[in-house]
C-alpha cells in the first residue's frame, strides 16, 4: 500500500533538500539505490493530487524528522513510522474525499408521497402564470404523477447553475413532457431558458429531431435516438458553464459548448428566441405535462446535486 508524504517531489526542490556540504539542491533519490528495512516497505511521495512516488521509510523517515522541526514538534515524533503511516493514509483519505464533498451530495428532489413541497405548478407557454385548472402534480409510492389538464410545469422554486441531475420517466403513446433548466421566473422555458424534451414520436409523427426526446427543443438534435417507448427511460444531466452533457440509458446523446450555438431560434410564434449562447447560466428546474390521451407524466428516483 502506498501512503503520501507531504514534501515536495524531486521535480521542485523544498528549502530542506539543500546540501550543507554541497551547497546546492539534492534529490534524495540522486546516486542512491532504494533502501530496504526488514523487507521490501514502500511508502508513498505526495507530488501533486492523485500523483505519487514511491520512496522507503527510511528516506520518508529523514523527511518526516525535517518536517518536524518547521513545525516545531518533537523530532522523536517525525521519526515514528508507523504513526507517520497513519497519519498520512489519513491525509490521502481526505485529499480522496475533499473534493467530492466540495462538489456537493445528490439529493432527492421530491418526497415519497404528497405533494412537492418548494415547487409550484405554472402555464407551459409562460411559468410566470399559473397553470390550467385541474393540473395535478403529486407524488404517489415514490413516482411523481404529472396529470389532469394538460399545458403545465411543475417548477422549482430554488435556481440552480451547475449542476448534475439524474432521474427515469415514462410516457404514454402520445406522451409529451420536457425538463426544464436554467429556466427564468417567466417565459417559456424551451426559448427563454433550456428544455431537454421527452417526448413520443407518436405525440407528433411530423416533428424535427430536435423536438423529440434527447434534443434541446428546436435547438439541438441528439446524436442517436435510443428512447424506449412507453418504459421507463433514465437521464443524466450535467451542466457545467456553457458545457451540456447529457446521456439517456447510459448513452451519451448531447456534449455541447453552448457558448459556441448562435443560431437564431424561432419561437412558435415565429418571434426570435435568444440563441443558446445567450441563455441564462442559471435558473430553476421543472417538468412539464402537454401529453395527449390522458395518460400522465411519470417520473422517479430524482435528484440533483449542485456542482458550483
Amino acid at each position: 500500500m502506498l501512503y503520501p508524504a507531504i514534501t515536495p517531489g524531486p521535480q521542485q526542490p523544498g528549502p530542506h533538500q539543500v546540501s550543507r556540504r554541497e551547497g546546492r539542491n539534492e534529490s534524495p533519490y540522486e546516486g542512491k539505490q532504494q533502501e530496504r528495512s526488514h523487507g521490501p516497505l514502500f511508502l508513498g511521495h505526495l507530488l501533486s493530487r492523485g500523483e505519487f512516488q514511491v520512496c522507503t521509510a527510511n528516506q520518508l523517515t529523514k523527511r518526516a524528522f525535517k518536517c518536524s522541526f518547521a513545525f516545531g514538534l518533537p523530532p522523536g515524533l517525525g521519526q515514528d513510522v508507523s504513526m507517520i503511516r497513519n497519519v498520512l493514509a489519513l491525509l490521502s483519505l481526505v485529499l480522496t474525499v475533499l473534493p467530492l464533498a466540495q462538489a456537493g451530495e445528490f439529493k432527492a428532489l421530491f418526497p415519497k408521497d404528497g405533494i412537492p413541497k418548494g415547487w409550484v405548478v405554472r402555464a407551459w407557454s409562460d411559468v410566470s402564470k399559473p397553470g390550467p385548472e385541474g393540473a395535478q402534480w403529486v407524488v404517489e409510492n415514490g413516482v411523481l404523477n404529472g396529470g389532469g389538464a394538460r399545458g403545465s410545469w411543475l417548477i422549482s422554486e430554488a435556481e440552480y447553475s451547475d449542476l448534475e441531475l439524474q432521474f427515469e420517466f415514462k410516457l404514454g403513446p402520445q406522451g409529451n413532457s420536457g425538463c426544464a433548466l436554467r429556466s427564468p421566473a417567466s417565459g417559456d422555458p424551451a426559448f427563454d431558458g433550456l428544455e431537454l424534451q421527452m417526448a413520443d414520436y407518436r405525440y407528433n409523427t411530423k416533428a424535427a429531431e430536435s423536438e423529440l426526446t434527447g434534443g434541446l427543443y428546436r435547438a439541438l438534435a441528439p446524436r442517436k435516438q435510443v428512447y424506449k417507448p412507453e418504459k421507463w427511460n433514465r437521464y443524466e444531466i450535467t451542466l457545467k458553464g456553457p458545457q451540456v452533457k447529457v446521456a439517456l440509458n447510459g448513452t451519451v446523446i448531447l456534449d455541447h459548448d453552448l457558448s459556441k450555438e448562435d443560431s437564431v431560434i424561432k419561437r412558435h410564434n415565429g418571434k426570435d428566441a435568444p440563441a443558446l449562447r445567450d441563455r441564462p447560466r442559471k435558473g430553476q428546474i421543472g417538468f412539464q405535462n402537454l401529453s395527449r390521451g390522458g395518460s400522465p407524466v411519470l417520473i422517479r428516483n430524482a435528484r440533483i446535486r449542485t456542482t458550483r
